[in-house]
């Protein structure tokens, strides 16, 4: 069936009353409405213009459009965890995905219970989300170290996961003193050991666990991997994660 150009219009404008006067992304509304990009398209060259017209300013479409974007990616990441992400966590899925937003991007919408409560406001509008709210629903009770808004003291000692080289294998470990792991791994192989790199973190163990699990499948023994150039330079890309 058809829609008329008038009642894609007064969609918009009726979903957009339900979200607090603000108007809705295109892919939920095309969930809420049915109405399908295709519609849209016969009448409008983008759904920003059908939005136009149907009296939103362009800064109003862009916050609602963000916010949705963000929400979206927490509960796509607390999904994939089966938990609210702590900091470190969303550090590593920017890592991973460069559309995932910023810490300071979230930082900005609060704390992490507040977040959390933004979420699952925002999950009460949809169908399907129920899991969602229940893996939120325990931030709101207790708060932990983890927090979004919380920044590690300047003081904190960090430590640092490691890339040695030897021979034409590689070691990824986790030290508080590279230089002292680095003279006693020397006195153990009777080889040239160098130093690659290392990632000054105040999480040593979560990000050592990391990269074993990136590069499980060219484990040779214990820490010990096969890695290419590719490999090196992708671990070479993280220089402090805190």
């Amino acid at each position: 069936m058809s829609v008329s150009k008038q009642q894609i219009l007064n969609e918009i404008k009726r979903t957009a009353k339900e979200n607090g006067g603000k108007p809705l992304g295109a892919s939920r509304f095309e969930k809420e409405t049915g109405i399908k990009p295709y519609d849209i398209g016969m009448f409008w060259a983008r759904f920003g213009d059908a939005q136009k017209e149907a009296g939103f300013m362009p800064n109003q479409l862009q916050v609602a459009h963000a916010n949705e974007f963000v929400s979206e990616k927490i509960i796509g990441l607390t999904r994939k965890l089966g938990r609210f992400p702590t900091v470190r966590e969303i550090i590593l899925e920017r890592k991973l995905d460069t559309d995932f937003p910023s810490k300071g991007t979230f930082q900005r919408l609060g704390s992490k219970g507040q977040l959390a409560k933004k979420i699952i406001t925002y999950c009460k509008t949809k169908d399907g989300y129920e899991n969602v709210i229940a893996l939120c629903k325990p931030i709101l009770e207790r708060i932990d170290e983890g927090d979004v808004s919380t920044n590690p003291s300047n003081n904190q000692r960090l430590g640092e996961v490691y890339l040695f080289k030897h021979g034409k294998y590689y070691k990824i470990g986790k030290t508080n003193d590279t230089v002292r792991r680095g003279g006693e791994l020397r006195i153990q192989l009777p080889e040239n050991l160098d130093l690659i790199h290392s990632i000054k973190t105040d999480d040593p163990s979560g990000i050592e666990a990391y990269w074993h699990r990136r590069f499980e499948s060219k484990r040779m023994n214990g820490e010990w991997f096969d890695l290419n150039s590719s490999d090196v330079k992708a671990f070479k890309s993280w220089k402090r994660i805190a």
